[in-house]
């Protein structure tokens, strides 16, 4: 964790914290939810290399292997090839060294995407992603003020945005919201590290969402909590959080029939 990419200096990584957390992330997924879980080994050559989302963008049944952003975390691509190989997918890969993109930066909403255009993402990672989903609309929206798009926003619902309420984030909405032929709903929350939450539609437990803990970010919780109609699973991220890391970061989420 000491080697790990951070936008600033700050507490150190409590290492056994982080992976308890993790684990417990883990078996939420696996455990509670059900889901079939596929773990990449780890590297200890590629401290960034828990932070999965951002080397592959997966939609349907084909995978885009991104060009991360930073050097230091391009090599983590080769693990995420091998296993989305194995899942028989469509794989695209992204060559062109003009192109970066993080996954971190990219928010499906299941009608179109939103790209952050950031530190870690430029035009041409946006591009070449528009190019590999040609079904759907591709739109770019400027990043300030945060690592990445999904930093202050994410999916909380099927048609519900939830977004950060700092200046930052909240122009980055209204630019979605220009964007967009779609009129989304907003669910506000006070914390943009709390907007990252993780969003998932399972057939036997109906809209199930995965949000940062009351004891983090507490006013936020209580905003989750008017979500009647999820089950809502608070998760600490306390650890990650210190090295840029948001809930969403640690997985890549793919819909597919389970041929095990």
């Amino acid at each position: 964790c000491r080697q790990a990419l951070r936008r600033a200096t700050g507490p150190e990584v409590d290492f056994a914290r982080a992976e308890r957390e993790h684990q417990l992330y883990v078996g939420v997924l696996r455990g509670k939810l059900g889901l079939q879980v596929l773990e990449l080994p780890a590297d200890e050559s590629l401290p960034d290399c828990v932070f999965v989302e951002d080397v592959a963008v997966v939609c349907e049944e084909t995978a885009l292997l991104t060009r991360p952003g930073a050097p230091s975390r391009r090599k983590e691509v080769e693990a995420m090839k091998r296993v989305l190989e194995s899942l028989n997918l469509n794989i695209v890969e992204m060559v062109d060294e003009n192109a970066t993109l993080d996954g971190g930066d990219v928010l499906f909403t299941g009608r179109e995407f939103f790209v952050g255009l950031s530190r870690r993402t430029n035009q041409r990672g946006a591009e070449i992603l528009a190019d590999t989903f040609k079904d759907y609309a591709v739109s770019t929206v400027p990043v300030h003020d945060s690592l990445h798009l999904k930093g202050f926003c994410s999916m909380a619902g099927p048609n519900l945005i939830a977004i950060g309420s700092s200046e930052a984030a909240q122009k980055a909405l209204k630019t979605m919201q220009q964007m967009s032929d779609h009129r989304y709903d907003k669910l506000t929350v006070p914390d943009d590290a709390a907007a990252n939450c993780m969003y998932l539609n399972i057939p036997s437990k109906g809209h199930v969402l995965l949000h940062r803990a009351p004891e983090e970010y507490p006013e936020s919780a209580k905003v989750f909590e008017k979500l009647k109609d999820h089950m809502l699973i608070p998760i600490a991220n306390t650890e990650l959080e210190k090295v840029d890391g948001s809930l969403t970061c640690c997985s890549v989420l793919i819909n597919k029939a389970s041929e095990l």
